[in-house]
């Protein structure tokens, strides 16, 4: 009698073994379909037990039938119909569910996260249950970036959300407004169609840049900036409205993106301290907030220096995204990585037929500076308005005034005024060599 005991214990540590390779390795079990269905059909029986945990723990078959047949006010169902209450059950869990390791764990603690958070709104998608087919491709992706492990792709839906509250990207293509002088001609975006889906692409003109420090030195107005362009795609994808749910492995995803980085004439990579914080900070926001939304990225014209922002890159994204990057040498040769109905719509500087960037694409809101439109319209006047041979005459002084002003030391000047001068007066003393040389 005391054999049988034993020989339980075997399968159960086994279980637990697989239950551990399938949370370190989830690409492993998503490799290949048919030879998983097995294996895989015991931890989502598990998942599911965990989420109708009383019907799960009934010792028999027969107890759980009259529960389920009283909660539903229905005759107790014969014997034989017992043998199959998880197919008529109306908690039954989606295919896609029980097919993802991990997912349903992360649904769980969703509205944790949410509440904790307090912001739901993820790419357009406001987050709710395992039956809204937007809100499991966000997971998804998520899962997918930290390669199957729950606890981290959690972790990083809540930092992803806090930023979003905090930063309001969405409210940054709306409402922002970015300085023409900083990032006129820096990005751009192209929507073409493959397959009735739209394919999208954003273009980062890194030669575009006339000024490092006018354009890099504020970093957290260049991430906002970057962040506008790259909602600006995340609405063209249209996540909100989706239907069929994406693949785990990513062989079926149609909301991914195409990326663009352009190093033509880039005078500025042997790394200006102020564009080494703004990569850095860039990479790390969008590594956080926008995982899986990259289908390729393309970097072209890039000098051997750019050898740094690779290895850069490789600390702080994931293998399934850093196998997305493509280094080209010349950037003519862009529209030959596409198919030919792709490849005539990308601009002709790129090897395409397609209008160029700055004629055909679009690109976030732009204004120009202020201060130097006022300073550009006192420079147009004419010369001599500044000029002092038409200055009103200097009052005469009176003959007490002379003797005052004969008798004074630099100590009895009168203190300058310490408030700070108005901006017209800014301008208007910056235009005055302007008035000196004509003189």
């Amino acid at each position: 009698m005391s054999d049988p005991k034993p020989t339980e214990q075997p399968p159960a540590a086994q279980l637990e073994k697989h239950d551990e390779a399938a949370a370190l390795a989830p690409e492993a079990l998503q490799a290949n379909d048919q030879p998983l269905e097995a294996p895989v059909a015991a931890p989502p029986a598990t998942i599911a037990n965990e989420e109708a945990e009383p019907q799960a723990l009934q010792p028999t078959g027969e107890t759980p039938t009259k529960e389920l047949s009283t909660a539903n006010h229905d005759p107790i169902a014969p014997l034989s119909e017992a043998t199959k209450p998880e197919s008529s059950s109306p908690a039954e869990l989606p295919e896609y569910i029980t097919k993802i390791a991990g997912l349903a764990q992360f649904f769980e603690q969703l509205p944790k996260i949410v509440t904790e958070t307090g912001y739901s709104e993820m790419w357009g998608v406001h987050l709710k249950s395992h039956e809204d087919v937007p809100t499991v491709n966000v997971l998804i992706k998520f899962l997918r970036a930290n390669e199957g492990n729950v606890q981290a792709a959690q972790d990083q839906l809540r930092k992803a959300l806090e930023w979003r509250k905090q930063t309001d990207p969405m409210a940054l293509v709306e409402s922002g407004r970015y300085s023409a002088a900083k990032y006129n001609g820096l990005g751009y975006l192209t929507t073409y169609e493959q397959d009735g889906r739209p394919l999208v692409f954003t273009w980062n003109i890194y030669g575009a840049v006339k000024n490092v420090n006018t354009t890099f030195a504020d970093s957290n107005e260049f991430v906002k900036w970057r962040a506008a362009l790259m909602e600006m795609a995340v609405q063209d994808l249209k996540m909100k409205d989706a239907t069929e749910v994406i693949d785990y492995d990513g062989t079926k995803d149609p909301y991914q993106m195409i990326q663009v980085h352009d190093y033509l004439n880039v005078k500025f990579l042997r790394m200006d301290p102020v564009v080494r914080v703004a990569t850095k900070q860039t990479i790390e926001v969008f590594s956080t907030a926008y995982p899986e939304l990259l289908r390729e990225k393309f970097f072209v014209n890039v000098p051997s220096i750019m050898g740094w922002m690779f290895s850069a890159m490789k600390l702080f994204l994931s293998r399934n995204t850093t196998r997305k990057f493509h280094p080209i040498a010349n950037g003519a040769n862009l529209a030959r990585e596409f198919p030919a109905a792709i490849g005539d719509q990308i601009p002709k500087t790129y090897g395409g037929k397609g209008p160029e960037l700055k004629d055909g694409a679009r690109t976030v809101p732009l204004v120009e500076d202020e201060v130097k439109s006022e300073q550009v319209d006192r420079e147009n006047q004419p010369v001599q308005v500044a000029s002092e041979m038409n200055a009103p005459p200097a009052p005469e002084k009176s003959e007490q005034t002379v003797a005052q002003d004969a008798t004074a030391t630099p100590g009895d000047q009168p203190a300058m005024p310490t408030s700070q001068p108005t901006k017209d007066a800014v301008v208007t003393e910056e235009v005055k060599p302007v008035g000196e040389v004509a003189k």
